[in-house]
């Protein structure tokens, strides 16, 4: 079995972040969310791996996977020269998956679960497409499925007006080669996009196999700012595990699981897990509370923090309550004067500012 990663687009959503790189390589824990998805095909045993990049973002993403031998994995990079939808992805990909069953798997998705069972039950249950279905508030934001008693698809709708359920599409999908037939049928929807949901149909309407299951676990699609506060949430809170390699002095406390990097230091500071901080990072008099994540070679001096994701190389001086952030690499945001009151900001790379 191939797989097929979904790493291109521009990440409107998330600018000013994306402007100066993916949206797929934000970090969450301290991990960009790409490297993730990558270590769930590499469980599965799937080796074999074609990556969709963009123009825009395409040397970024092959600089930060490299040749796939960290992962024990091998990439093939694809160019899709703009966004045409998903089923255009599979058709760009068409030769290198050739006749294989595959994985389809969005880049900027995290689910909490492994998702080995689910390849096995599409090889038990001998589909042609396998989809992943989760329960959600606003199901007209998604694709939507519709499925009878055993959880065979029997209608698949994107972004509904009057959705025909709250089952939302997981970006998640195993294919037969049997997708191929359906994405060269199908036409661009009014989005002028080829939609994966309209290739699931065309093989629902010719009677071609399509299963389903609810995912029990935690999905996240990471577009938007709250978003990733949500995944850093997530993984934070259910994989992360207490390891301190830095050096704390006596007038710090380190409490519950954080994880603190070499060459990070912890002066007169109280850190409340889960955290992750990481390498040559320092923390002088300052309180970091629960889930956040703080990059390589960054200084929080002064500062109270708690759920926000700092890139690398930030700074933050002077900062009474900063919560619910993310700060993009090299961004300063300092006190003019004295110490602020509590601020929730999304700041791009190199970015400064300044707070009264």
């Amino acid at each position: 079995m191939k797989a097929l990663v979904l790493s291109g687009g521009t990440g409107t959503r998330l600018r000013p972040l994306t402007h100066t790189g993916a949206k797929q390589l934000l970090p969450v824990a301290n991990k960009p969310i790409l490297f993730y998805v990558i270590e769930k095909l590499k469980a599965c045993h799937i080796e074999n791996i074609g990556v969709i990049i963009s123009p825009e973002t395409g040397r970024e993403v092959r600089k930060a996977l490299g040749d796939g031998s960290r992962f024990g994995v091998q990439f093939h990079f694809l160019e899709q020269d703009a966004p045409r939808g998903l089923a255009h992805t599979v058709q760009v990909a068409e030769d290198f998956l050739a006749n294989d069953p595959f994985v389809m798997y969005l880049g900027d998705n995290l689910i909490g679960s492994p998702i080995s069972r689910f390849v096995e039950r599409f090889q038990q249950r001998k589909s042609d497409a396998h989809v992943l279905l989760k329960g959600v508030e606003n199901p007209s934001a998604f694709g939507v499925a519709e499925t009878d008693e055993e959880g065979n698809v029997k209608r698949l709708v994107e972004k509904p007006k009057v959705p025909p359920s709250n089952l939302a599409l997981v970006g998640l999908y195993i294919f037969s080669p049997e997708i191929h037939k359906a994405t060269r049928a199908i036409k661009p929807s009014w989005r002028n996009e080829l939609e994966i949901t309209d290739a699931i149909q065309w093989l629902v309407d010719h009677q071609r196999p399509v299963t389903s299951e609810i995912l029990e676990s935690w999905w996240l699609d990471t577009g938007k700012k709250d978003d990733i506060l949500a995944a850093n949430t997530a993984v934070l809170d259910d994989w992360i595990q207490r390891q301190i390699d830095g050096e704390v002095d006596s007038l710090s406390q380190v409490n519950g699981r954080v994880q603190l990097g070499k060459g990070s230091k912890v002066i007169n500071s109280t850190l409340r897990g889960p955290i992750v901080i990481g390498e040559g990072v320092t923390v002088e008099n300052s309180f970091i509370g629960p889930f956040t994540s703080i990059g390589n070679q960054s200084r929080i001096i002064d500062a109270t923090i708690q759920h926000c994701v700092l890139l690398e190389e930030c700074q933050v001086v002077g900062i009474n309550r900063l919560e619910d952030s993310i700060c993009g690499r090299k961004s300063i945001v300092r006190a003019a004067g004295n110490k602020s009151n509590g601020h929730r900001l999304l700041i791009g790379d190199d970015s400064v500012v300044e707070v009264k």
